[in-house]
């Protein structure tokens, strides 16, 4: 096919989309048809979430943008609401209006009423998902502290990727003697203790901030709208892991998703290298780990990781 012909073809498919999400708004506004049992994929940033949250959109059953929700999210609370101070919400922080938003946005863009969806601040924020969705089903997706802190310690030098949320804020971040200058991931509650201190003490307290708050908040949830995955589970048999979170979720584990997970790992998604356990161990940021594996310890053993 020419160029031409292929600019023809991209320009009438983004038109094509155009008119069809007009077309499902429109629809939503007659009959307000809200979401069913959306599945959240949950954990720390670089644990492994987005390997879930794609596999997990191989599910004819779920709507999928195939894309993080961080502006969508933000959106519905500005950060400058709540003085910078957190993403987090609680179930007080949940309306209707909400509800309505969230529904029309993901019918609109999926064309189903049961959708998955992921991004970074969604582990602070089950109390509030929970409180829109109550049947909604959590997926937490747990990583080794080492491997974990490790891959939010190289995020950190990705701040055109993981910090473009974060220009707006008023604080001057120094992080180890100013060699990181944009804040990434997420904001926690005493983020703003971290400005100045060495990188590897501030992707432990991230590490410990959002796990903690999901451990927090299971307790909320019922246990069968409740999932968790280790990471580590996934690498060593991708096939096995996946099919219990399928399950899980109440999805069918079909021989398409099957071949699928055999096979996921080749390809893998967003991985600064090739995914291996304990990378950290012969990495180039080990001393820097080492120095603050003892903080973290009680986290990760409250995860289900023996201590190291």
């Amino acid at each position: 096919m020419s160029e031409f012909w292929l600019k023809v073809d991209k320009t009438l498919r983004y038109h094509g989309r155009q008119i069809l999400r007009a077309t499902r708004n429109a629809w939503w506004n007659v009959h307000q048809k809200q979401s069913v049992n959306p599945v959240f994929v949950i954990g720390c940033s670089r644990a492994g979430t987005t390997l879930v949250y794609k596999t997990l959109s191989e599910s004819k059953e779920l709507g999928t943008l195939q894309r993080e929700t961080h502006d969508f999210w933000v959106d519905l609370h500005p950060l400058a609401d709540k003085n910078w101070d957190t993403h987090g919400l609680n179930s007080q922080d949940a309306n209707t209006k909400d509800r309505d938003e969230v529904s029309r946005y993901f019918y609109t863009f999926t064309g189903k009423t049961r959708f998955i969806d992921k991004n970074n601040q969604n582990g602070l924020c089950i109390p509030f998902l929970h409180a829109l969705f109550p049947k909604a089903h959590f997926i937490f997706v747990k990583r080794s502290p080492g491997d974990n802190i490790n891959s939010l310690i190289e995020g950190w030098g990705k701040p055109e990727e993981f910090a473009t949320w974060s220009r707006e804020l008023k604080e001057k971040v120094t992080v180890e003697n100013g060699r990181y200058t944009q804040w990434c991931f997420f904001l926690s509650d005493g983020w703003r203790n971290y400005l100045n201190k060495s990188i590897e003490e501030v992707c432990a307290f991230q590490y410990c901030a959002i796990n903690n708050e999901i451990l927090a908040a299971k307790k909320q949830i019922p246990s069968h709208l409740w999932s968790e995955v280790f990471y580590e589970d996934l690498v060593r048999n991708p096939v096995s892991g996946f099919r219990q979170a399928f399950e899980q979720c109440g999805l069918a584990f079909t021989q398409d998703i099957e071949q699928h997970c055999a096979h996921v790992l080749s390809t893998p998604y967003n991985a600064f290298s090739e995914i291996r356990l304990d990378k950290w161990k012969d990495g180039r940021n080990r001393e820097k780990i080492e120095r603050i594996m003892h903080s973290v310890a009680p986290t990760a053993q409250s995860m289900g990781y023996p201590a190291e």
